[in-house]
């Protein structure tokens, strides 16, 4: 087990209390004590922040946790740092909507799907909630550039598209958000490849994020990086422009209805 899960224990422990208890003390269930003594869960940041009170340790479990997040995806610190400090992201998907710009409802529905995240989904959809707010919510919110297939637009259950449908129209009138639609009918190009994202870093350099079924793929090599330049390009050129593809994501909205 992890030095968190043993911690956490430990000082239950060490208090007299069992994990009803310490549930209650945090205000979570006696079920979720369990998960993060056997290192199924993460306690996300408020939850660590109120077991550093209860067990008086200044921020050792703040550390714990957020070192304990990102040690799940290893590949993506890179990224999720690019993220945060990028000037403009420009992101294609062929298959979904990008993640920065999924609702609740719909990130979800997505995570739900696979059986790896069983008892996951909660802690999964905070996190990608945290890169969210970490781009979209700063101070200086960060230019998103999306195109996104018109397939990924007409896949998933009713009530949960009709949500998404409406999260990218309202995002779509942010002045740093643009959301352009490629219609099924744009024929064959290099975006078929699969999704990917460029991101403008405010040093000059540029970098790419490449998904998979396994794990994700951070490249910086000029080479790597003008090939997802080429791909933008060409789906760049067969997207609807933002007004039309917003009037496109409003009618299918109402065919919702």
């Amino acid at each position: 087990m992890s030095e968190l899960s043993v911690e956490i224990r430990r000082l239950r422990i060490a208090g007299g209390m069992n994990q009803g208890q310490l549930g209650a003390a945090l205000r979570v269930s006696k079920s979720l004590i369990a998960g993060f003594e056997s290192g199924r869960h993460i306690p996300q940041a408020d939850t660590a922040t109120n077991l550093d009170r209860v067990f008086g340790t200044d921020d050792k479990f703040a550390k714990l946790s957020a070192e304990a997040r990102e040690d799940r995806y290893p590949w993506m610190r890179p990224w999720v740092e690019h993220e945060r400090r990028a000037l403009l992201l420009r992101s294609y998907e062929p298959l979904l909507v990008p993640g920065l710009l999924q609702s609740e409802g719909y990130m979800r529905a997505v995570l739900a799907t696979s059986t790896m995240n069983d008892g996951r989904v909660d802690e999964l959809v905070r996190t990608r909630l945290e890169r969210q707010a970490a781009t979209l919510g700063r101070d200086n919110p960060v230019v998103i550039s999306a195109i996104v297939n018109e397939f990924a637009l007409s896949r998933g259950p009713r009530e949960v598209m009709t949500k998404q449908l409406g999260h990218l129209v309202d995002l779509g009138h942010r002045p740093s958000v643009k959301v352009r639609v490629l219609p099924d009918d744009a024929g064959l190009h290099l975006g078929l490849g699969g999704a990917f994202v460029l991101a403008n870093l405010p040093d000059g350099r540029r970098c790419g994020y490449l998904d998979n079924q396994l794990k994700g793929t951070v490249v910086s090599g000029h080479g790597d990086v003008t090939e997802l330049e080429l791909a933008w390009e060409s789906v760049d050129g067969l997207a609807l422009p933002v007004v039309q593809s917003r009037d496109l994501m409003l009618r299918m909205l109402d065919e919702r209805k």
